[in-house]
């Protein structure tokens, strides 16, 4: 008998509640009245959210001071990587900013960007448009060199994202390119990573401030190894030679 009772007793609350839910009561109620069109309260953002707003840091917003954060800044990819480190040197609105990949085993020795032999061959490249160090503003995507000189997809993104910042703030009147990797990042082309305006060899270099002519070629140390490879590099430079002029 009690458990019929029991059944029963469970029958009719099920019974209770459908009627209430076909009723239109699909929600507990309290005895206090609740204003059911006040607004939803804020969402609070996830813990990893709040963490990567957080680490979101401000770029520098002087020359000075994004060399300073170059050379300091633990986040920097070079910060895993042992060896020397070489800052870029040269002045502000330079008439060329050379912008390489990153420094090669002479160079670290040396403690310079294009040291040693490449080095030698990249001064004649500068004097033959009517440059020299002194005169321009020289950097790299990296300032150390990673075991095997071989980076990171994601490094590389990061080094292009902070050189588009480096380059606003340099403010050089043109720019020039170095190597395979540099150009692939900097100024991608689906025409191949050499590819130039045919009428004037120069293309827009798009960074944090706008934009700055810019112009690509092979890097000194593929040229000491392809001689053939000079007669290229020389025409293209030529479109260098009246606009890089202090």
């Amino acid at each position: 008998m009690r458990g019929l009772l029991q059944n029963d007793a469970a029958v009719s609350a099920d019974a209770y509640l459908a009627w209430w839910q076909l009723a239109g009561v699909d929600g507990a109620v309290t005895e206090a009245p609740v204003n059911w069109l006040r607004p939803a309260p804020a969402r609070s953002a996830p813990m990893n959210e709040a963490v990567s707003t957080a680490s979101v840091v401000e770029k520098p917003r002087t020359l000075e001071s994004f060399l300073a954060w170059l050379a300091d800044d633990p986040a920097q990819p070079e910060r895993r990587w042992s060896g020397t480190q070489i800052a870029p040197v040269g002045k502000a609105q330079a008439a060329l900013m050379v912008v390489t990949d990153l420094p090669d085993p002479a160079d670290l020795s040396e403690g310079r960007l294009l040291a040693d032999r490449a080095g030698l061959l990249f001064d004649a490249m500068l004097r033959a448009i009517g440059l020299d160090r002194d005169a321009i503003h020289l950097a790299s995507l990296f300032t150390a060199r990673p075991p095997g000189g071989m980076v990171e997809a994601s490094d590389l993104a990061t080094a292009a994202d902070r050189m588009r910042t480096h380059v606003a703030l340099a403010q050089p009147r043109r720019l020039l390119l170095l190597g395979d990797r540099t150009i692939r990042a900097l100024l991608p082309t689906s025409d191949g990573p050499y590819a130039q305006s045919p009428a004037s060899g120069l293309r827009d270099f798009n960074h944090d401030g706008g934009n700055v002519p810019a112009i690509a070629t092979f890097h000194p140390r593929l040229l000491l190894t392809q001689p053939a490879a000079k007669a290229e590099c020389w025409r293209i430079l030529q479109s260098l030679i009246e606009e890089a002029r202090p």
